[in-house]
């Protein structure tokens, strides 16, 4: 029973990762520091689907599928969950550049409302214990 809860929630943290990768950058938006685990997250998705790689939640899916006594994975989490379940196989290319391409504006939208801030003189972050701003001496 243990196993399969544990699969059960690399599923949900697989899928949820997926998400945040296509759109997490739009975080940023609202907390400016949110940019570089989103930087981090896009590198690795990257990563993962141009080269042969092994994801560590597809490994820990695998795990724990198979200390449940179910069998082993045959092919990755996109493959298995999203292509040809979600949307039809012929379309994979067409969704990775939407998916690029939402990437690609939440980090557009990040850097303009960055440098608007910048000439706006907007601080990145207010003082602990200031809510009204800081008084000019």
């Amino acid at each position: 029973m243990g196993y399969r809860a544990l699969t059960t929630l690399v599923l949900v943290t697989h899928f949820a990762y997926l998400a945040y990768v296509v759109l997490g950058g739009f975080l940023a938006w609202r907390w400016p520091r949110a940019i570089w685990p989103h930087l981090a997250a896009a590198a690795w998705g990257l990563v993962a689907i141009s080269m042969p790689t092994i994801c560590p939640l597809t490994w820990a899916e695998d795990w724990s599928r198979q200390r449940a006594g179910e069998s082993g994975l045959t092919q990755g989490f996109v493959d298995r969950y999203i292509e040809g379940v979600l949307y039809p196989a012929q379309y994979t290319a067409a969704l990775q550049a939407l998916a690029a391409a939402t990437v690609a504006v939440s980090w557009a939208g990040f850097v303009l409302r960055w440098r608007a801030r910048r000439r706006a003189g907007t601080p990145e972050r207010k003082s602990a214990g200031s809510s009204q701003g800081a008084a000019t001496v």
